[in-house]
């Protein structure tokens, strides 16, 4: 597949450096097994990583000020965002809007990961449960 969605002459680097960040290590227990906030690599994002095998299970209630956006990489996920129920699977994404309440929970059967996107270069989060 060929893009050329925009001219590379019109973009001028901003000068941060590229950057890298252990995101999670395997070998650790418990769902969430880490999180790189935007801006210990100069980025405007926070990314975290979720997992569990337990189905009915997920990260409880919550809010952010800003947009979040959910990767379904492995299982099945129902979210609850604010009065919406949605059903995701491997290979799609939810979003939670700012200011609306949300959590997912494992559907079953094995595993569910997720990718987490924050659109904020810190994770900021008020949990309602």
């Amino acid at each position: 597949m060929s893009r050329r969605d925009f001219d590379p002459a019109t973009v001028k680097p901003d000068g941060r450096p590229p950057a890298k960040a252990r995101l999670f290590d395997g070998t650790q227990p418990g769902p969430y097994r880490g999180s790189v906030n935007g801006e210990a690599i100069g980025a405007n994002v926070t990314i975290l990583t979720y997992g569990n095998d337990e189905i009915g299970v997920g990260p409880p209630l919550h809010v952010h000020p800003y947009d979040e956006v959910f990767v379904v990489q492995e299982g099945r996920a129902r979210f609850f965002v604010g009065d919406q129920v949605i059903d995701a699977e491997a290979g799609e994404t939810v979003l939670g809007p700012a200011g609306l309440p949300h959590r997912f929970e494992n559907l079953g059967p094995g595993r569910l990961q997720t990718v987490d996107i924050h659109m904020s270069p810190k994770w900021i989060q008020t949990n309602l449960e």
